[in-house]
């Protein structure tokens, strides 16, 4: 005798197990809502079971909107927000999904970390810099901004920190993130491209061919840059020819966009990513930042001693910008008559005023702008210094030492000196894993592209380059673990 139709419904019900019933709970929704927006013809009313699902794909599957994010990173805009705040959309609202879904999958347990990774130097490192800038909030002249800071701190480590190393399980996962942003960079210079060549590729309309996307060349020329050394890589290491060829006409388009960005620090930072990769691998390392350690220290007392500093101010006359000739462009930089170089000479000076009145806490994060024109040196003003922009420093590790005082300075110093050591370390160790090692060398040549940068413009916190920069930690940090593994196993 066949058992009632309720005790069978009972058994087909208790057969599922929680996703399953998690699972048709969801359909159940996007039907009913799919009836629902028929009958009453209100397609509206299909979003709460889109809205649904959408979170379903974000809990489960979440790695897609990381690399959702980066697609759209070079096409992402800022949007003016109340008290002088601001947004960049997509992508900040994308790395709070992102933040939020890193966070529940490492509280869940769906998502883990072993002990050695979150004991790392460099996350020890990073963790004890938010703890300083949250502590550093209290001193601030601008509580607003500095929290604001701070919260957008947490939405960029916990993403493209922690998020990369539940991402990136083995080497080949690594080039996959630099895949989806390079493709997305290839389109954008492509975009640039066809409005610049409408100029002749003019000097003088570099920036406009980039709008409304990139505020200037130097963050669409940083990019291009940063992306280089993974796209080269990456060509090397694939394995089939289809891979190989969209990697290297990757490569091409890159290089384009950077020689058509007539950006100087952009163009120089390869060569100097390719001085330091002879240094990594004659392990010169230790030297090169002692050296640059004595002679940043010598300079900066040389120039501070007796006001040195100001028989080197410009004449506002003759510091101008040439903008529809590169060549005097060029030659106006080392005459010291290019206003983009005085302008930072300016604010620096500022800087160094700033640091004197504030050496232990600074203004506060993010507080630089307006503040440091209390501080400037009227000498050193050019025709540009109205700074519309709101623009800092140009150079980020002034920036550190003005806003977050001595002790925040010196924890990026020590960030940025233990992620090259580390790097060079790695590099040697994985001599017998060529895998490994590429992605070492690709994080480390790209990092150090970005800190280049930051000697003459302030880009961490810039949606379309601070990613990378903490990526390139964590591929650093996960490359220690591969070879750590690989060390155990052959021990036992």
């Amino acid at each position: 005798m066949n058992p009632p139709v309720n005790e069978r419904l009972h058994r087909l019900w208790r057969s599922f197990d929680g996703p399953q019933l998690l699972f048709l709970g969801f359909v159940g929704l996007l039907l009913a809502g799919g009836a629902a927006a028929a009958l009453a013809r209100q397609p509206a009313l299909l979003l709460p079971g889109l809205g649904a699902v959408g979170l379903l794909v974000a809990l489960v599957e979440w790695r897609w909107l990381y690399y959702l994010l980066f697609f759209v990173l070079p096409f992402t805009q800022e949007i003016a927000l109340f008290g002088g705040l601001s947004l960049d959309v997509p992508s900040e609202p994308l790395m709070l999904a992102i933040t939020a879904c890193v966070g529940g999958a490492l509280v869940l347990g769906t998502g883990r970390l072993p002990r050695r990774e979150w004991l790392h130097p460099l996350v020890v490192i990073l963790a004890l810099m938010l703890a300083w800038t949250a502590v550093d909030t209290v001193f601030s002249v601008d509580t607003t901004k500095s929290v604001k800071y701070l919260l957008a701190k947490v939405w960029f480590l916990t993403p493209f920190l922690l998020g990369t190393l539940l991402i990136v399980q083995r080497p080949r996962d690594s080039w996959h993130f630099a895949a989806v942003y390079a493709a997305g960079a290839c389109l954008s210079v492509l975009y640039a491209a066809s409005r610049h060549a409408t100029m002749g590729f003019s000097f003088e309309m570099v920036n406009w061919a980039l709008r409304p996307f990139f505020r200037n060349h130097v963050i669409y020329a940083a990019i291009l840059a940063l992306l280089i050394p993974f796209v080269w890589l990456a060509a090397r290491a694939a394995q089939k020819n289809s891979a190989r060829l969209a990697w290297r006409v990757a490569l091409g388009i890159l290089l384009f966009g950077l020689l058509t960005s007539y950006t100087r620090a952009s163009m120089l930072s390869l060569p100097i990513a390719g001085l330091f990769y002879w240094a990594m691998r004659l392990r010169l390392t230790r030297a090169l930042l002692g050296t640059a350690a004595v002679g940043i220290t010598l300079t900066a007392s040389y120039f501070a001693s007796g006001y040195t500093f100001m028989n080197y101010a410009p004449d506002y006359e003759t510091t101008v910008f040439n903008g529809k000739n590169f060549e005097k462009h060029l030659q106006a930089t080392y005459t010291l008559q290019d206003v983009s170089g005085m302008e930072r000479v300016y604010r620096w000076v500022a800087a160094a005023r700033m640091i004197a009145d504030k050496p232990l806490v600074g203004s506060g994060a993010a507080t630089f702008y307006p503040e440091y024109k209390r501080y400037t040196v009227k000498s050193f003003r050019t025709y540009v210094s109205d700074n519309p922009e709101k623009s800092t420093t140009h150079n980020y590790f002034l920036l550190q030492l003005a806003e977050q005082g001595i002790p925040g300075f010196l924890l990026f110093v020590i960030l940025v000196a233990t992620a090259l050591l580390q790097a060079e370390r790695l590099y040697h160790r994985a001599a017998h894993r060529p895998e490994v090692r590429r992605v070492v060398l690709a994080a480390t040549l790209s990092l150090v592209v970005i800190i280049f940068h930051l000697t003459l413009n302030e880009l961490v916190e810039v949606d379309k380059i601070g990613p990378v920069f903490f990526v390139c930690l964590a591929l650093l940090v996960r490359a220690g673990s591969w070879l750590a593994e690989e060390s155990v196993r052959s021990e036992q």
